[in-house]
């Protein structure tokens, strides 16, 4: 009869990605991950197999954990937008080996091949529709100004991340900010009447 697991696959990504935030996915195998719960190799290859399943369970787990970070809480388009923004950024500032991991290791896939695939996401369709309402624009004006809001704060949180710049919280969402701002003024977008909308 075979012996009973007793370590849960929930119990092993936890600490995994423990790890991996405190030291980085270098830190994560098989032995220093069963040595950090204190259990043989043995649940480990159970559940996983080998490294490579781990990795990959890992890598969908912690992006689950990622996007709890990262969901909107208000209704309004540009407001959503923004917490997502914020989310992001806050990863790179407070969690930056899961940033490293998650958006410039390569464990989360294959990258997008261009800018289009990109906007062609199907969250990113459907946000691009609501933008394009709230703000009375064509959908090709929302799809600029979201791809070039996405570049400009993917470019800002890899800077935060690989340690290149340091600086907090609300300086890089003024930064944002200010970039998103622009990006509307360039697609037509009367910022004051933006604001009297936010109003009402």
């Amino acid at each position: 009869m075979a012996r009973k697991i007793q370590i849960s696959k929930e119990v092993i990504l936890q600490v995994a990605l423990e790890m991996l935030i405190r030291d980085g996915f270098a830190s994560v195998n098989i032995k220093t991950l069963s040595k950090e719960i204190g259990c043989s190799t043995q649940p480990l290859v159970w559940h996983f197999e080998n490294m490579d399943g781990l990795r990959k369970a890992l890598a969908q787990y912690a992006l689950a954990y990622a996007n709890t970070k990262m969901e909107p809480k208000d209704g309004n388009s540009i407001e959503a937008f923004k917490q997502v923004g914020t989310g992001f950024v806050r990863i790179a500032l407070d969690e930056p080996n899961l940033f490293r991991f998650l958006y410039l290791e390569g464990y989360m896939g294959s990258p997008a091949d261009n800018l289009e695939m990109l906007i062609n996401d199907e969250e990113n369709i459907e946000l691009i529709k609501r933008i394009s309402k709230d703000l009375e624009i064509s959908k090709k004006k929302a799809s600029r100004y979201l791809q070039n809001t996405i570049v400009y704060t993917y470019g800002i949180a890899t800077l935060i991340a690989i340690g290149m710049i340091k600086t907090s919280q609300k300086e890089v969402m003024k930064l944002i900010n200010n970039a998103a701002n622009a990006f509307l003024i360039q697609e037509g977008v009367l910022l004051d009447e933006l604001s009297s909308k936010k109003g009402k």
